[in-house]
């Protein structure tokens, strides 16, 4: 049985749920035409984080964010 785990940031609204659906049946349907996998068998799990629950060099993804979009509007 083939398991995916998507991991993306949750962020503005996305993704959506229709985004969310059209990820799993791309993805299913990958794995069947590469790996000759059965779709019925092929679970598929997205985990979104939040941009406080992760960091880069220190700080928070959502700091860091907040912190480029002020130098863009400088």
């Amino acid at each position: 049985m083939p398991f995916v785990n998507i991991r993306i940031t949750k962020e503005n609204g996305e993704p959506t749920t229709e985004q969310k659906e059209e990820l799993i049946a791309g993805v299913t349907d990958l794995l069947a035409k590469v790996l000759n996998k059965n779709k019925a068998s092929t679970v598929v799990i997205i985990d979104e984080i939040c941009t406080d629950n992760y960091g880069l060099g220190g700080q928070s993804i959502t700091k860091l964010r907040k912190a480029q979009k002020d130098k863009n509007l400088t």
